[in-house]
């Protein structure tokens, strides 16, 4: 729950409006709903993991089965504090979800705005590196 209102608060801070923490064991996919400024609907699925682990394809597949259909997303918005595999990152290219990885979200984190990843060709970014227990 705090890491969902960590990503809610820097969406507020980025000009986001109608931001809402709605992640519970049940939310189908969604825990951060809002507007962009230009009035986009943003849903976010924020999964924080250690920084050694990976997210999948499989993750990402259900997070857009439902970000769209239950929630009626403009911007599919994917926050982790870990980092996204090749599979996961060519899907999310392929179905324009909008990926923030542990190095992106450090750079969100230091004052960079949400535009720049919602801008970014995840397709080819990242490393996809599993990262060593301890870095």
């Amino acid at each position: 729950m705090e890491f969902e209102e960590y990503v809610a608060g820097l969406c507020r801070r980025d000009g986001c409006t109608e931001v809402r923490r709605v992640g519970a064991a049940k939310d189908l996919g969604a825990d951060v709903i809002g507007r962009l400024p230009d009035g986009r609907k943003l849903v976010v699925q924020c999964q924080r993991y250690a920084k050694h682990r990976t997210v999948g394809s499989p993750d990402l597949q259900k997070s857009n089965g439902t970000a769209r259909s239950e929630h009626g997303a403009d911007i599919p918005l994917f926050v982790t504090s870990c980092k996204f595999t090749k599979q996961a990152r060519a899907f999310a290219a392929r179905h324009a979800l909008v990926l923030v990885d542990v190095d992106l979200l450090g750079f969100w984190n230091s004052g960079t705005a949400l535009s720049t990843p919602l801008d970014l060709d995840i397709g080819r970014t990242g490393t996809n590196r599993k990262l060593a227990p301890g870095d």
